[in-house]
């Protein structure tokens, strides 16, 4: 409960701590109980309707458990194309599980396994992707997976590919809310796929399109002047019609002359 006070202190308007609080609520419990939305109901003085609103809107939060290893598998298009429903299918024969379901723990197991299939993860230059408590697997095929998901069972160390060694759920929920595990620069950021294009870029001269300073650019007009501009643009619009109109009948009647 300090903790997630400590959330909420942290924002002018504490309301916008709830991300993180229901994040920490799940790395303390492992998913968004009622007993938590209730508590932080209480701390950012809203309804539990509104927290509960929040917790069921975002994917990201469970209202039932997940495993230590919650696995996803990318199932739009491109990953699909690439191999990823091919994945998915294979993991489901695997663990024996549907969407969204953990697996059994067996005898001998260190860790507990979910599996889950998502929307993009927006790393389509390494499709297929999986990712494992938000962390990303590139570039993976059926059998690969399997034996991903058999390491983690069985307790191996396993880094993903473009960041730190896998933690567990209740870990990497603690760290989304806002509380460091000090491995942030562990492992690299970027892969050459994602580099590419800088790469080009830095080949062939290419640069960022050249943009004025700050004081360069016209000030924004006030919303007193917008509207005065407005009114005297139509009184203009409205005398060059009546003007028009008085002409036309003019001549109408020269005609009829």
């Amino acid at each position: 409960m300090g903790e997630l006070r400590e959330i909420a202190g942290r924002y002018p308007e504490k309301r916008s701590g709830l991300l993180p609080m229901l994040h920490l609520v799940q790395s303390a419990q492992g998913k968004v109980t009622p007993e938590a939305i209730e508590a932080c109901a209480e701390i950012l003085e809203i309804s539990a309707a509104e927290v509960s609103g929040v917790a069921t809107f975002y994917t990201m939060y469970k209202r039932h458990g997940v495993g230590d290893f919650h696995v996803g598998v990318c199932t739009n298009t491109l990953c699909a194309v690439m191999g990823g429903d091919q994945i998915f299918e294979r993991l489901k024969q695997h663990l024996e599980i549907g969407n969204d379901e953990v697996a059994d723990k067996r005898q001998g197991d260190q860790y507990s396994v979910s599996l889950e299939h998502v929307e993009c993860n927006a790393a389509c230059d390494y499709a297929p992707v999986v990712m494992v408590n938000w962390e990303f697997m590139d570039n993976q095929t059926p059998e690969g997976a399997v034996q991903m998901v058999e390491s983690l069972r069985a307790g191996h160390d396993v880094r993903s590919t473009r960041g730190p060694k896998l933690c567990t759920w209740r870990e990497a929920e603690r760290v989304l809310a806002g509380f460091p595990d000090g491995r942030v620069d562990e492992g690299p950021s970027a892969g050459p796929a994602s580099l590419a294009g800088l790469e080009i870029a830095r080949e062939r001269g290419w640069t960022a399109p050249h943009v004025p300073a700050p004081g360069a650019i016209a000030p924004t007009p006030s919303k007193e002047s917008a509207v005065a501009e407005a009114d005297t643009s139509r009184a203009e619009s409205e005398t060059i019609d009546e003007s028009s109109s008085a002409d036309e009948s003019a001549a109408e009647k020269r005609e009829a002359q």
